[in-house]
This record gives structure tokens, sequence and C-alpha cells, in this order.
């Protein structure tokens, strides 16, 4: 921290940085989720409990999506941890509580690793 109280320059480019890439690496989840014939419902679902990257649609079925980009498929997974699962969960519940057709509906939380110069994998039902 810099005596302002503020991240030192370098950090804050840094973070810029992965902020970008990490809302880009949403942007193709949310295409790939498209071209297999999920309906985009919201991106970046923020609640004051949590956040949920990508809230997609397929008939009755509602999938919550966090997004990972990483180098390798499994620190992808590894980067889902027990703290973010409960607070994507938290953040799905309160979109589920605003849905007048939820008890219609089936969810399910899935994970989407976004991987360099490869198709995006996608986890269903990851946890």
């Amino acid at each position: 921290m810099t005596a302002s109280g503020s991240m030192p320059e370098g950090r804050q480019q840094k973070r810029r940085r992965a902020e970008r890439r990490g809302h880009l690496s949403e942007y193709w989840a949310a295409l790939y989720l498209l071209m297999k014939g999920y309906r985009i419902l919201a991106l970046r679902y923020r609640t004051r409990l949590g956040e949920v990257d990508i809230v997609a649609r397929k008939k009755a079925l509602v999938v919550f999506v966090e997004v990972k980009a990483r180098a390798r498929e499994g620190d992808a997974i590894d980067a889902v941890g027990f703290g973010t699962q409960r607070r994507i969960k938290a953040a799905s519940e309160i979109w589920i509580s605003r849905r007048r057709d939820a008890h219609l509906l089936s969810f399910r939380y899935d994970i989407i690793a976004m991987l360099p110069r490869r198709l995006p994998r996608h986890f269903p039902d990851a946890f």
C-alpha cells in the first residue's frame, strides 16, 4: 500500500488486467453456452452475499455457472473452493427467490474452465 492507502501502481495494473481477462472469459463462456442451446439470463449477477458469473437456462433447467480462466483444467476446478461455492449458492438463492416460476424449475451449479488456445471445458453439476 502507498501512503495514501491505495495499491501500488504495478499491483493496480495487474489487477485491472486480471479483471479484464475474467470478464472476457465470462463473455466467451456465455457464447459457448449459447452455442450449446442455453439462454443467458444474467452475466455477473451480484448480490450483497455473492456473485454468479453466468445464470443460464435450457428448458426448465437453470444453471449457475462459475467461470475460471486458468492454464490447466484442474487448476480451474480447484479455484472454486468451498467459500466460493457458498457465495455462489447464497447469490443463487436470492435469484431464485425473485422468480415466480421457481417451483417449476430445476437448478444446477456448473464450472466452465477457460483454457489457453482451447475450447472451454464445461463441468455440469460441479458442486
